[in-house]
This record gives structure tokens, sequence and C-alpha cells, in this order.
């Protein structure tokens, strides 16, 4: 089970969803030209990308390899619906 201590710490939830938007503005041009990128799910300490035409999908992708992380989930198209779930 993913670690709850980020949704629970409100500095370090904060500073978690900082890093994710760093790394979506670093890679949302990249990102907006994919086949199907509708929903990005960010790795933010790795910087890794996973996108999907839905957030199950984008999820899928990144739960391959970061199961039981916390994922920053935001719309390429829509930046402010950005949310921070761990991956399930």
């Amino acid at each position: 089970m993913a670690d709850r201590s980020i949704w629970n710490d409100k500095i370090s939830r904060q500073a978690f969803i900082e890093k994710g938007k760093e790394v979506f503005e670093a890679t949302r041009a990249e990102l907006a030209e994919q086949e199907g990128a509708v929903v990005v799910a960010i790795e933010p300490e790795t910087g890794e990308c996973f996108v999907g035409k839905t957030l199950g999908e984008a999820n899928r992708a990144a739960a391959e390899k970061h199961i039981d992380k916390w994922l920053y989930f935001v719309r390429v198209n829509d930046p402010e619906s950005a949310i921070p779930l761990p991956a399930w």
C-alpha cells in the first residue's frame, strides 16, 4: 500500500504536487504530440510519464513499474485538472 504520509502531511503533499507540475511543464509539448495522450501519470521522483486516453489507462501503464507509489495525474489539455493518487 502506498505511503499515506504524502496525503496527511500538507507540506509533503504540496512538494509532491509542485514536483509533478515541474515535470509536466518540462514535458508538456512532447506529451501533447503523443497520440492518445489525454491523461498523464507522472512519477515525480524519476520524472517518468505514462500516458493514456483515460486516467485508468495512464494508471495501468504507470502501475506496471510503480505499483504502490503516488503518482501525479494531469490532463494534457487542462493542467488545472490534476490530482495526486496512489497507483492501483
